[in-house]
């Protein structure tokens, strides 16, 4: 590694080193209990009170936490009634000379997706399973890593030479719901929160596991049932086909109405927005680097495409074009159960990732009106929304900002970082964005190609989290040191 001290008093060699040594002896087993947990977010698990398995990933969490070495540290696990809980830590100023109200807000979160099918024979979502540099397991890098490499990152501050500013942990149990209580979390903690000019956020994606990544922008999202009923009952398909109209087929012609089937694009204009020509010059540069593995690091089928082979627009068609994903049906019967029926209703769960300045509400109403208006043969046509959230688009990064992630990316990972936005969503950026519109952000994460957050066989990459770990180091003391 190229350990360059040019910026920084911090010793990086010595930050590498206790790195490599707390992920390996203290991080990595409690991971493995936590990955064994199977804590879905409150959408996925209507009973996660009585179940149990939230409060239990917190306690193993907070637990862990309270027993590290880092001076002033508070724990807390705040609770509000009929909300999930939340894991909230303080750690005061260290070594650092000024504004001891200046605060960094560093974020994660602790549920989780469903199983999901198609885990390879021997993993499983609850198996924790170690392979090289892989830690196979449900969570364990969407996002159960988040606050430990967050305290690694801390001790490793204070221990080699290097100073912080005042540091807020927030760690949410319901962000893979859309983040309902977090609004409700804010307020209340407000006060406690400070004055926030620094985010660190570690729930977001890598190009490759070669550098350090930095988000630049978050596609908002809207996700609802969408259901079509034409009968009260099912009837034999025989009989009521050529007079009954399909369910199915009236569905599809709804989807028609909002996507072109062909080229997956949305109809409605009003759904998309000008994409900023900064944003395009990053896309550009994420495609050279990447190459091919913009679409290679998915797990196609052999002879399958992508929607395209213009690796820029590409990139754009993931970060700053709205999609529809079908991602659950209802009404349908296991295909071994499948009769001769027409049967009464169909639904579909529909998934709509937006650009990341558009207003999910509004968003909303435009998909309600074109789904909902007119629709054929009189059928009852509905469109529940369960989830939405606004995207979030980064300001403008600080010079101190730009050289501290370059120097760790050089440091740790031996190659220039990266910028590029992320197709996925994380409420709560957006939220910040907007509460304090002065700060600056470290929007990052472990989830490169393969990693495959909410899929069957996702993994941590073990080194890419060890260099992630040190780089937030690297940037808390920056902060500290900016003029």
């Amino acid at each position: 590694m190229c350990m360059e001290t040019s910026t920084s008093r911090i010793d990086l060699s010595a930050v590498a080193a206790q790195t490599e040594r707390t992920w390996e002896q203290e991080i990595l087993p409690i991971l493995q209990d936590y990955i064994a947990i199977p804590c879905l977010s409150p959408l996925f698990d209507k009973q996660w009170v009585e179940h149990g398995y939230l409060e239990k990933a917190i306690t193993l969490i907070a637990d862990w936490c309270r027993a590290r070495n880092l001076v002033g540290l508070s724990v807390e696990v705040v609770r509000l009634e009929g909300r999930t809980p939340m894991l909230f830590m303080e750690v005061p100023a260290f070594g650092y000379a000024g504004d001891r109200s200046d605060t960094v807000l560093l974020y994660g979160h602790l549920d989780k997706q469903p199983e999901m099918i198609g885990w390879r024979e021997d993993l499983g979502p609850w198996k924790p399973v170690l392979e090289g540099d892989r830690l196979y397991g449900r969570g364990g890098a969407d996002d159960g890593y988040a606050a430990f490499a967050s305290l690694a990152a801390l001790e490793a501050v204070q221990q080699n030479g290097g100073q912080h500013q005042r540091c807020v942990l927030m760690i949410e149990a319901c962000e893979e719901s859309g983040s309902p209580d977090l609004p409700f979390y804010i307020d209340h903690l407000n006060d406690r929160i400070g004055d926030v000019s620094l985010v660190v956020c570690l729930d977001s994606g890598a190009g490759d596991y070669k550098r350090l990544w930095s988000t630049t922008s978050l596609r908002g999202m809207v996700a609802g049932d969408l259901r079509v009923d034409i009968i009260r009952e099912g009837v034999h398909s025989g009989d009521a086909s050529g007079i009954v109209p399909s369910s199915f087929r009236i569905l599809r012609q709804l989807l028609d109405r909002i996507e072109c089937s062909e080229s997956g694009k949305l109809l409605a204009d009003t759904l998309h927005v000008e994409i900023p020509a900064q944003r395009v010059a990053q896309a550009k540069t994420v495609a050279d680097i990447l190459g091919d593995e913009v679409y290679t690091a998915f797990p196609f089928l052999e002879g399958a495409q992508a929607m395209g082979s213009d690796l820029v627009e590409l990139v754009l068609n993931r970060t700053w074009r709205p999609t529809l994903s079908v991602t659950g049906s209802g009404g349908m019967p296991p295909l071994a159960d499948a009769g001769n029926v027409l049967r009464p209703f169909t639904a579909l769960k529909l998934s709509f990732r937006l650009p990341p300045t558009a207003k999910h509400q509004r968003a909303l109403q435009q998909i309600c009106q074109i789904l909902e208006s007119d629709p054929p043969y009189g059928a009852k046509v509905s469109f529940h929304a369960e989830k939405g959230a606004n995207g979030w688009d980064a300001p403008e990064v600080a010079t101190w900002l730009e050289e501290s992630v370059a120097m760790a990316s050089r440091a740790f990972f031996d190659n220039e970082p990266a910028y590029m936005g992320e197709g996925g969503s994380i409420p709560f950026m957006g939220m910040l964005g907007e509460k304090f519109p002065a700060a600056q952000f470290l929007i990052t994460g472990v989830l490169g190609p393969g990693a495959n957050a909410h899929g069957p066989n996702e993994f941590l990459h073990i080194p890419m989290v060890k260099g992630l770990t040190s780089s937030v180091a690297v940037v808390l003391d920056a902060h500290a040191r900016r003029a």
